[in-house]
């Protein structure tokens, strides 16, 4: 029997199947989509048994070394969804596989020397690491002296020692020591009076096992009563206690209690738009709706109750947000509903928390799994349906290798488990929303709000003419009169900047010089808190200058805004309001997200200012204003999306305001009022801004009516990624049809990073049926030079970002 396999090396020579024999004792026990652990060349690595079959090419096979997994963790499923993936996304294999898999399933492979004959024989420079044990780490020798890897390999040669390979599992269990009594309570009594009355501790223990009956932890057993371990050991020794060791889940939401909830009466729009995709589970149909209501228009129970008919014929549901922020109040949502049926999987969780999430889900334990674009790999194995919240959102493309989209994995599922794909948005992305017009999918449309109230009102507020009315503060006086108003009613707000830090840059009044990071060509923002400029690119980070570099100049001073800043201004101007910030600063430790949203949920705060991570998603019945501090901040990039982001990200934080009772209102402030993007938010009017926006994609030859790919090329040395970049557009202009259009070679917006230069070049076009070959071609001609690291290559069939 022959196990054929994906190795774990990702680079174009080993991204093939490789044959290796299974040992007899494994005929029966391997299974395609096991982890097994394999020698290649000098090295055992880890690998997935991708196909079985009963014979080989190949002479003198070598044997797999290790099965690493019990059941599959890819099913056949999966395994097709990594060949789809691998080609739509020009990744590798092992990339593509590896991507469906929690952190904690990577293995590490460590190597070790074992000792084979007497101490006394190996040569003396060895002989002290191996006085205590005959197996030894590589490393603990090597690391204390490169110069021994000489005798190492002479003792090898003779035979003295012998090198072995210990696979090393992230994926721990968590197990706890739990304590049960062996004897029944009758015979429990009958020992207290055996018992000498000094041994008090041991007479608790007994006492606590008469009234409980059941296993109990030993930590939490040694509290109960306090005891002690030795009482504990006492009592096993005379066989009245057993010690078990039982696997339990480290749970994320252990401390969380959550209340039951009950279906909704649906409004007459909402049970409209329920039955088509009812009918879709009923029919076992593949079909893909876009579901495109207005903020507060009830999507989220109209999610619950189709995941709930799906549960009742016995199948599986997935739900993707796109923010780790949107989480808390999703989870909140779908565990009261569905209580431990579901399971969480985003990237605020800890590597033991993500991997026990994971394998309920594998473990069938589980019917619902919710999280961001990770979780739509979920292993299930009878899909129902796949719901994607919030779908125009940018953080459902993965930005490394394979470089896929939630939405198309999504499809790709549904597709193969005859299940509805429910892509819910208020602004769905022009792709989506022109796939819909034109028939591809479904449109399902929720023109009002489930309690019939009111959109905000938006003000539209030119900070041009504060400017020239002498308010050079960072709120517009309708802004602040509101905001004060709000302080006085008690009512809540939330501020959008879409900036963290405290200013965006620092400049030299005198001389013009701005303070850059020394390895990106992109200018430092400056942080109050510990009174630095940190690079958002690299991380690098630098002590705040006092005097300019340049001149020598002591005129340094800040330039925009940034959310600390917000904050501090916001402490002199309205000192009695209380705020939470909310940025990339402030959420970095393990729960914060969900710690600061419950504490603004409970009233303990007046603002919610932060970045865009809460401009979507939340709902509390007690915020009335929402102000917009810069509503050009991603006008102005070299993005063709950057209107359409720009429209999105206003409306969404706009629906923030006036949900329930209270009537809300919107301001936003902005240089370029009268852009279409921003006039369009005042009437939350998406269909108009689709018809413009979308002339002007077809004017200009950019999706829904052109395909894009992008390559980017980056090393060390300019001359060589220009060099690159030539030689590549070079040959797609000679390999392409002329409908095609290259553009480029150009520097990348942002020209440097990390200390490499970035130049790219784009491919617009419409039907090249053989792209796929030529760039393959590309990667494969340039692959010596990437496995180095010097050159980097990177293709994207579908990019979101243009930076």
């Amino acid at each position: 029997m022959i196990a054929r396999v994906i190795v774990d090396v990702p680079s174009g020579q080993t991204d093939r199947l490789f044959d290796y024999k299974i040992p007899s004792k494994w005929y029966d026990v391997l299974e395609k989509g096991m982890r097994v652990v394999v020698p290649f060349g000098p090295r055992s690595i880890q690998g997935f048994v991708v196909e079985i079959t009963e014979s080989s090419t190949v002479e003198k096979l070598k044997e797999i070394k290790e099965i690493l997994d019990v059941t599959p963790v890819l099913t056949e499923e999966l395994l097709e969804l990594g060949n789809w993936l691998t080609e739509q996304t020009l990744s590798y294999k092992i990339s593509a596989y590896q991507v469906m898999l929690p952190a904690a399933l990577k293995t590490k492979v460590e190597k070790q020397l074992l000792c084979l004959q007497e101490i006394q024989l190996l040569p003396i420079s060895l002989q002290p690491f191996f006085n205590k044990q005959p197996l030894v780490k590589w490393n603990e020798i090597v690391d204390t002296d490169p110069s021994l890897l000489t005798s190492i390999k002479d003792a090898v040669k003779c035979g003295l020692l012998e090198v072995q390979y210990a696979v090393k599992d992230k994926g721990k269990k968590q197990t706890h020591r739990m304590i049960e009594s062996l004897l029944s309570k009758d015979q429990l009594k009958d020992l207290l009076v055996g018992l000498p009355q000094r041994a008090e501790k041991q007479l608790a223990i007994v006492h606590y096992f008469i009234e409980n009956g059941e296993q109990v932890p030993l930590i939490r057993l040694i509290e109960l009563t306090q005891s002690s371990r030795q009482s504990v050991k006492s009592l096993i020794d005379k066989g009245v206690l057993v010690e078990k060791e039982k696997e339990f889940y480290r749970d994320p939401f252990i401390n969380e209690t959550f209340a039951q909830t009950k279906p909704l009466q649906l409004t007459d729009q909402q049970q409209q738009v329920t039955i088509p995709i009812l009918d879709s589970i009923e029919e076992n149909v593949h079909k893909t709706f876009l579901l495109h209501g207005v903020t507060g228009s009830g999507k989220t129970e109209i999610y619950l109750q189709v995941i709930d008919r799906v549960l009742s014929e016995g199948k599986e549901a997935i739900v993707l947000v796109p923010e780790i922020s949107l989480t808390p109040q999703m989870v909140d949502r779908f565990k009261g509903r569905f209580g431990s049926q579901v399971a969480v999987l985003h990237s605020g969780l800890s590597l033991g928390e993500k991997y026990d999430e994971w394998r309920k889900i594998h473990r069938k334990e589980v019917r619902v799994a919710v999280g961001a674009r990770s979780a739509v790999f979920a292993p299930f194995e009878n899909l129902g349906i796949i719901i994607i919240d919030e779908e125009h959102e940018g953080s459902y493309k993965q930005d490394e290798m394979p470089k896929y989209h939630a939405r198309d994995v999504a499809i790709f599922r549904g597709h193969y488990y005859c299940c509805p794909v429910v892509l819910g948005s208020a602004t769905p992305s022009l792709e989506t929303y022109a796939r819909a017009k034109v028939g591809r999918y479904e449109l399902l449309t929720l023109g009002e709000r489930v309690n019939q109230g009111p959109l905000p009102t938006v003000e539209i507020v030119d900070m041009r003419e504060e400017l020239r009315d002498g308010n050079r503060s960072m709120f517009s006086s309708s802004l602040f009169e509101k905001m004060k108003d709000r302080i006085d009613k008690k009512e809540q707000m939330v501020l959008l900047l879409n900036r963290r830090g405290f200013s965006t840059f620092v400049m030299c009044r005198d001389c013009g010089y701005v303070a850059n990071c020394e390895h990106c060509d992109i200018s430092f923002t400056y942080h109050k808190t510990n009174h630095s400029l940190k690079c958002h690119y690299c991380g690098h980070e630098e002590r705040m200058i006092t005097t300019c570099p340049s001149c020598s100049s002591e005129h340094v001073r800040f330039f925009g805004t940034g959310t600390q800043r917000v904050e501090e201004e916001l402490g002199k101007v309205l000192p009695e309001a209380r705020v939470i910030r909310m940025d990339v600063d402030t959420t970095r430790r393990k729960g914060s997200h969900q710690k600061l949203l419950k504490d603004f949920g409970e009233g303990k705060a007046d603002i919610l200012l932060g970045t865009q991570m809460i401009a979507k998603g939340l709902d509390f019945p007690n915020i009335t204003l929402v102000g917009v501090l810069t509503a050009d901040t991603m006008l102005h990039l070299p993005d063709f999306r950057s209107s359409e982001r720009t429209f999105q990200l206003l409306t969404q934080v706009s629906g923030r305001a006036g949900r329930h009772k209270l009537p809300g209102e919107v301001v936003v402030q902005t240089y370029t009022p009268e852009h279409y993007s921003i006039e369009l938010v005042k009437e939350h009017d998406f269909v108009t801004f689709f018809q413009r926006e979308i002339l002007i994609r077809k004017g200009s030859g950019y999706p829904p009516y052109y395909h894009i790919a992008l390559i980017n090329v980056s090393h060390q040395e300019l001359p060589k990624v220009i060099h690159v970049t030539e030689k590549i557009t070079q040959f797609l202009k000679q390999q392409l049809t002329n409908e095609a259009n290259i553009l480029g070679p150009v520097a990348s917006p942002i020209a440097r990073l990390k200390n490499r230069y970035r130049y790219q070049c784009m491919i617009k076009y419409k039907n090249e049926p053989m792209l796929g070959k030529i760039l393959r071609e590309i990667q494969q001609h340039y692959s010596r030079e990437t496995a180095r690291g010097d050159l980097q290559i990177s293709i994207d069939m579908n990019p979101q970002m243009f930076m």
